[in-house]
C-alpha cells in the first residue's frame, strides 16, 4: 500500500460531500487515501468484480470546454460503478444563455448527486461550487487539474511503488493548470519537484508560494528553473503537456519559439535517470513539446496514465458522493 511510499499510516477519510477543486485543498493524508482507494477499485475492475458503489446516483457534467478523456472517464466510471452520468454541453443549458452561474448551480444541486464541471477561468467553478449543495468536481480549469493529477500520482506508485522521494521534472509552461497541479500534488505526497520553463512562463506566484510552504512541511523541494537540462538533472519522472491549450491559439506561434528549447527529447533525458518514466497528458503534440522516440519509447507510461483517469476518477467519486 501507498503507506510504505508516504511513511504515513492509512486511515479512512470521510469527504462525502467535499468539492474536488484543487489538489491544495486536501491533505497529504487525504491524496494517500483517494490514491489507496483507486488502487482498490482498479484491483476490483481488472478481477471482473462488480463495483457498485454509486448506485442510484447521478453525476451532471458540465463543459465548456470540448473533451476526450475527462467526458469518457467520467461518464464511465459513473456506469461502471452504478450510477448515471448526464452530459451538459453549455451550449444547451441555460447557463449558456446569460443564466448567472448561481442559479444554474442551486437548480443543478436539486436534480443531480454531484456536479462536474470542466470551464475556463477557475474563478468560475469556484463560484459554481459557492452555490452548490452538492459535490463539485473539477474536471479542468486553466489554473488547475487535480483529476488528471492524480490519475499521474496513481500511474507513478505503480511503476516506482513510492512517491515520497522521487523527483518529478515538468517542462513546458509553468503557468499553466497541469504545472500548478503538479506542484500541489508532488509536495503534497513528498515528491521533490523541478518546473523547467521561462521565466515568462513561470507557475502563478501565489501557487508557487502555497507549493513552497507545503514543502517546508513534507521535506520536498521546489524549484522554478529556467535551464531544461538543469530541471530535468537526475529526475525519475518527467512530465510536458501541450504548448499552446484550448482558447489560446492566436498565441500560437509565439509559444512555439519561447518555448522549443523545452522540448523533452532524447538529448534532454539523458540528464535524467536511466529509468526515468515519461508521462503527458494528452493529446500530445509530436515533434513539438515531445518527440516521438519519447512518447512512443519504452520510458512512456502515458497509455497507463489515461487509463488511470478511470479509477482515480472512480475513488474521486466514490469518496464525494458515496
Amino acid at each position: 500500500m501507498l503507506k510504505a511510499a508516504t511513511g504515513i499510516q492509512p486511515k479512512k477519510h470521510n469527504l462525502k460531500g467535499r468539492h474536488f477543486l484543487a489538489l491544495a485543498d486536501y491533505s497529504g493524508e487525504e491524496i494517500q487515501y483517494l490514491l489507496e482507494l483507486a488502487s482498490e477499485i482498479k484491483a476490483m475492475h481488472k478481477q471482473g468484480r462488480q463495483q457498485p458503489l454509486l448506485q442510484g446516483k447521478v453525476l451532471g457534467m458540465i463543459f465548456e470546454k470540448s473533451s476526450t478523456r475527462t467526458r469518457v472517464s467520467f461518464e464511465a466510471a459513473m456506469l461502471q460503478l452504478g450510477g448515471h452520468a448526464i452530459f451538459l454541453s453549455s451550449k444547451d443549458i441555460q447557463l449558456g444563455r446569460g443564466e448567472s452561474i448561481s442559479d444554474t448551480a442551486k437548480v443543478l444541486s436539486r436534480y443531480v448527486d454531484g456536479i462536474m464541471v470542466r470551464t475556463f477561468g477557475h474563478e468560475k467553478i469556484e463560484s459554481f461550487a459557492d452555490s452548490s449543495s452538492v459535490p463539485v468536481i473539477n474536471g479542468l480549469t486553466d489554473e488547475h487539474h487535480p483529476a488528471q493529477v492524480l490519475a499521474d500520482l496513481l500511474t507513478i506508485y505503480e511503476k516506482k511503488n513510492k512517491l515520497k522521494g522521487l523527483k518529478l521534472a515538468y517542462l513546458g509552461d509553468g503557468s499553466n493548470n497541469m504545472a500548478h497541479s503538479l506542484l500541489e500534488g508532488a509536495v503534497k505526497t513528498g515528491m521533490d519537484i523541478s518546473i523547467g520553463c521561462p521565466e515568462s512562463f513561470s507557475p502563478l506566484a501565489d501557487i508557487e508560494a502555497a507549493a513552497r510552504a507545503e514543502a517546508e512541511i513534507s521535506g520536498s523541494k521546489v524549484v522554478i528553473e529556467h535551464n531544461p537540462a538543469a530541471a530535468v538533472s537526475e529526475a525519475d519522472v518527467v512530465v510536458t503537456d501541450v504548448w499552446t491549450s484550448m482558447g489560446q491559439e492566436e498565441e500560437e506561434q509565439k509559444r512555439f519559439s519561447i518555448l522549443s528549447p523545452y522540448q523533452v527529447n532524447e538529448k534532454l533525458c539523458r540528464y535524467a535517470k536511466k529509468d526515468f518514466m515519461f508521462l503527458h497528458c494528452l493529446p500530445a503534440h509530436r515533434g513539438e513539446e515531445v518527440t516521438a522516440d519519447i512518447i512512443d519509447g519504452p520510458h512512456s507510461h502515458v497509455f497507463d496514465e489515461a487509463e488511470n483517469r478511470l479509477h482515480a476518477q472512480k475513488a474521486v467519486l466514490t469518496a464525494l458522493l458515496s
